[in-house]
């Protein structure tokens, strides 16, 4: 089942299926690495800050998000907002839902793994596309990998 949803998300979303990702144990190589990241690359740092609480910071104006547990960042991907007449909400914003498996029920049953909804219009973090620029319908766009991650380690009524 998994080998198929990897290679369904691979079909439909080809921008994920090329993102790349590192991992490091280093503060110091996370931030030199998170200044040069490309669309669709991502950094994971999690033995940076191994517990505490998890809070996401998605940067709308750079189309990135960082990752803090206990206040520390311990990981950073690029991202694809809300594309104009379909924005993404500002503010701060509580995890509602999780779902792993989730497809969309506005647009077309299209899929969205790892989907972690922030409201219940329809705004959540999950994977999809990555052209570098702002696209999807409102909702943040994440690498497929960083977002099954990013899932692991959230919980609900995280803070986003």
């Amino acid at each position: 089942m998994i080998k198929w949803l990897t290679v369904a998300v691979a079909l439909a979303f080809p921008q994920t299926a090329l993102a790349q990702g590192a991992t490091t144990s280093s503060p110091v190589e996370l931030a030199r690495q998170a200044e040069n990241l490309k669309p669709g690359q991502w950094v994971w740092a999690p033995s940076i800050a191994p517990a505490g609480p998890v809070l996401v910071y998605v940067d709308l104006s750079d189309q990135t998000a960082s990752v803090y547990r206990n206040g520390v960042r311990i990981a950073v991907t690029t991202v694809s907002s809300g594309r104009p007449g379909h924005e993404t909400p500002t503010g701060v914003f509580t995890i509602l839902q999780k779902d792993p498996n989730h497809h969309s029920s506005k647009y077309n049953d299209a899929p969205m793994p790892f989907q972690e909804r922030l409201t219940w219009d329809g705004v959540a973090l999950h994977a999809g596309g990555l052209p570098g620029y702002p696209s999807s319908h409102g909702c943040v766009h994440l690498p497929y990998d960083f977002s099954k991650l990013l899932f692991g380690i959230t919980s609900l009524g995280g803070t986003v």
